[in-house]
């Protein structure tokens, strides 16, 4: 055996002995275009930290919430990071499911982060819970040319009037040009999500103060009611399978003049690399009715740990990388200043280079602290969240009601039945958990 033979056994059973003695973080997240880029800078954390290695779990946002919640409702230690919102964070850090973020470092900057996002992943004992990938609101992102085509100027806070009347005048089916594009896919954090802001503009609430559920009040009637026609008038075909995702596409292949979603798509839909129409895009606040509330939402996908991951530090320390000020300025080095994650950090709104690349970043602060969880419907109600209620019960409930109204979408049911049968099974849901006496 030669000295160049046995130095170069001795080097690779030095790399399998470093392979070996790498811990690796198993991250479960959601395929939106953020975490997707996410994933694509991961070196830049590994090459730093080479006793680290990172495994990705990514999901549809429907499948990944169900799948998190199972493992870690049933203490399965699948994930060393989860993906998670901020419906989750408040509930699972309650039931002592996450760890407390306390080991983020020194230059992370925990009181940069924008105050109506970070409250939200604050437990009841101060700690954060979760730290912010990108927070958002919901606002309208809108075809500027099909608009003057139409004869109309987008306010900059319109009502829902407005925007039905402009979504129809907009339709041009002959060209595959749908007046608007809003989200019909079933689930808690997809067409609810939606509808649940929407209906707070028309007066609506899911629960009475003694948590009696309000299905069968007009308001709500008015809401589906609303949505169903514009939708039917306006909408694309196929609505009732489109999310966030479906949506997204298809503005940018030019196909919706209008869409209202979350303040997040802003820098998909004006990259050029991706979107057809990056040069017509413009934004105003979600629509209201004149009551006091629009139909905007607040959100945030977040990484947390959970409570029985056997890796903690190395989590904590992927977490940290991740949603610091470091990564927006890597991003930005990468891919420009305009598809830094959003939503979560004061020093970027106040960012010049940011404000400059991003022509939508004070819509989105505005819509972000426009949002009021703790009172987000005209009157008043039990519970906090805007676009979800913050109970354990939601989950279930949401994604119950959301197939029901999802289904008067396609034309499967009427209206009226879609709200019958939702208010059925909240009433006997919300009894069996104790809500009503």
């Amino acid at each position: 055996m030669t000295l160049k033979t046995i130095l170069l056994g001795a080097c690779s059973a030095l790399a399998l002995a470093g392979m070996a003695s790498a811990e690796t973080l198993t991250i479960a997240t959601v395929n939106n275009g953020d975490m997707i880029r996410m994933q694509g800078l991961t070196s830049e954390f590994t090459s730093a930290n080479p006793d680290i290695q990172v495994e990705w779990v990514t999901l549809e946002e429907n499948v990944l919430r169900e799948r998190v919640t199972t493992d870690i409702a049933t203490k399965g230690g699948q994930y060393d990071i989860m993906t998670i919102g901020t419906y989750e964070v408040p509930i699972w850090s309650k039931q002592g499911w996450l760890l407390p973020l306390e080991n983020l470092g020194a230059d992370y900057d925990v009181d940069d982060l924008l105050p109506a996002i970070r409250s939200g992943l604050t437990g009841e004992d101060g700690k954060l819970y979760a730290a912010p990938f990108y927070g958002e609101s919901s606002f309208i992102m809108y075809r500027k040319d099909l608009m003057e085509k139409a004869g109309l100027t987008m306010p900059d806070a319109p009502t829902w009037e407005f925007v039905a009347d402009a979504a129809r005048k907009m339709t041009d089916r002959a060209n595959d040009i749908n007046g608007i594009c809003l989200r019909g896919k079933a689930g808690w954090g997809e067409n609810m999500a939606f509808l649940t802001a929407t209906s707070n503009a028309f007066g609506a609430r899911w629960f009475d103060e003694n948590w009696k559920p309000q299905f069968d009040q007009p308001e709500w009637k008015n809401t589906l009611d609303f949505y169903v026609k514009l939708m039917n008038d306006a909408g694309p075909q196929g609505a009732s399978s489109n999310g966030f995702n479906e949506n997204l596409a298809l503005f940018q292949q030019g196909k919706c003049g209008m869409w209202i979603d979350a303040t997040v798509a802003a820098s998909f839909v004006t990259n050029p690399k991706d979107s057809t129409v990056a040069d017509k895009v413009g934004f105003a606040l979600a629509p209201d009715t004149g009551l006091g509330k629009r139909g905007n939402w607040l959100w945030a996908w977040n990484l947390a740990i959970p409570a029985g991951t056997q890796k903690a530090e190395a989590a904590e320390k992927f977490v940290s990388w991740a949603t610091s000020k470091a990564y927006a300025e890597l991003v930005a080095s990468k891919e420009g200043w305009a598809n830094v994650p959003p939503g979560t950090r004061t020093s970027l709104y106040e960012n010049p280079e940011y404000q400059k690349a991003a022509p939508f970043a004070k819509m989105t602060l505005d819509s972000i602290n426009a949002a009021d969880p703790k009172n987000p419907t005209v009157k008043p109600v039990p519970y906090v969240g805007v676009q979800f209620v913050a109970i354990p019960e939601f989950q279930s409930l949401g994604t119950s009601v959301g197939q029901l109204f999802s289904a008067a979408l396609a034309g499967q049911m009427s209206v009226d039945d879609a709200l019958a049968q939702a208010q059925s099974l909240t009433t006997r849901e919300m009894t069996r958990g104790g809500y009503i006496k």
